[in-house]
């Protein structure tokens, strides 16, 4: 093999970094030609504004993220693509435990069902106010993200408004639980391994999840800007064929135990392996007394399955525009759906079937 090609990425210390942790630690993107180096970021905001100055070539990132940077609604805003899916679900919502106890009197599901929590967070709402005075607290990792649009909509669901009966806030992944035991939260919308971290310490209690939210939706997307994809073609390709085969890789049963090995080490999660392993292995332990079954919980795969949808950037885009952070409009539309091309990731793989775009059906039923 010749000299190999340096891509810099950027990750947050999450479990769906887990395709770029695989792609360089188990050498599949040294088996395209390529030394990938990972670096270990504290904010979604430092992740974009890295990838933005060219810091970083590519990185782990938010799917609406992408979006965002494109549309001039954030910082050091510069054209983006998501070329490729990194992982499907991941997420969950857990609130405090004294929060718990009182859906749980209002007739909260157990096992995460999004419209029983929601109804029982409705009515908590409710009666705290009327006690306290003050409105919950949620968290949230970026306001462009899954987590706050996840979020936004199970409250809005449940005939709760986001901007008036709560409060939502921003703060890293890796401080949310820390947050919520120090009081300065009562529940938070965060992907894995922050909720089991809150349920391991007794502090947090996940009420409802992002595959019951919205099944089979794109969580965290590769990353990169437009004048990266056009100037490197060749090297994004190899670096998607690599994550393909990682992402293959991670979903295998057989490598649960050395993924979470990985994940776990000190130059990614630095956490015990006990915090990663219900998402990776599909037995989630939502409360102290509550485990709940589902393999797809955090979900990887590669070929078809990783392609971007344009009706998920579209979805993401509604969101925004739902909840003021955009004004629509068809070239926005346009972009987005750019954005979102399977074309970049289909070409890399040679993949000839077009992939079929997502139908969009959340929990409620409403096609969005």
């Amino acid at each position: 093999m010749g000299q190999l090609t340096p891509v810099f990425a950027g990750f947050i210390p999450l479990l769906d970094s887990a395709v770029l942790v695989a792609a360089k630690e188990i050498g599949f993107a040294e088996e395209e030609g390529i030394a990938l180096k990972l670096v270990r970021e504290t904010s979604w905001a430092n992740i974009r504004d890295r990838v933005a100055v060219g810091h970083f070539d590519v990185a782990h990132m938010l799917a609406p993220m992408p979006i965002a940077a494109s549309l001039n609604l954030t910082s050091l805003a510069v054209p983006m693509l998501a070329p490729m899916i990194l992982g499907l679900g991941g997420n969950a919502i857990t609130v405090s435990t004294a929060l718990w106890q009182v859906m749980s009197e209002l007739g909260s599901d157990r096992n995460g069902d999004p419209a029983s929590t929601g109804a029982a967070l409705a009515k908590a709402v409710t009666r705290l106010r009327a006690s306290a005075g003050t409105p919950l607290r949620f968290g949230v990792v970026h306001p462009f993200s899954g987590h706050a649009y996840e979020l936004r909509y199970w409250l809005a669901a449940a005939g709760i408004d986001p901007d008036k009966d709560v409060e939502i806030t921003v703060l890293p992944p890796q401080l949310m639980a820390d947050a919520l035991a120090a009081g300065q939260l009562d529940g938070y919308c965060v992907g894995e391994p922050w909720n089991t971290a809150a349920v391991a310490a007794g502090t947090g209690r996940i009420v409802t999840y992002k595959q019951a939210i919205w099944p089979d939706s794109p969580e965290k997307v590769l990353g990169v800007t437009r004048k990266w994809a056009h100037s490197s073609p060749e090297t994004l390709a190899g670096l998607m064929r690599a994550m393909s085969c990682a992402a293959d890789w991670c979903a295998d049963p057989a490598n649960s135990e050395q993924l979470t090995s990985l994940l776990a080490g000190p130059d990614y999660l630095a956490c015990v392996p006990e915090l990663c392993r219900p998402a990776l292995s599909g037995n989630v332990r939502f409360g102290a007394t509550t485990s709940v079954a589902r393999p797809d919980f955090l979900k990887f795969s590669g070929g078809l399955a990783a392609a971007p949808s344009p009706a998920h950037g579209k979805w993401f885009y509604d969101q925004m525009v739902r909840w003021g952070q955009a004004d629509y409009s068809a070239e926005g539309e346009a972009d987005v759906r750019t954005i979102f091309s399977p074309a970049l990731y289909r070409d890399a793989l040679q993949i000839e079937v077009l992939p079929a775009e997502k139908s969009i059906r959340l929990f409620d039923s409403v096609p969005a």
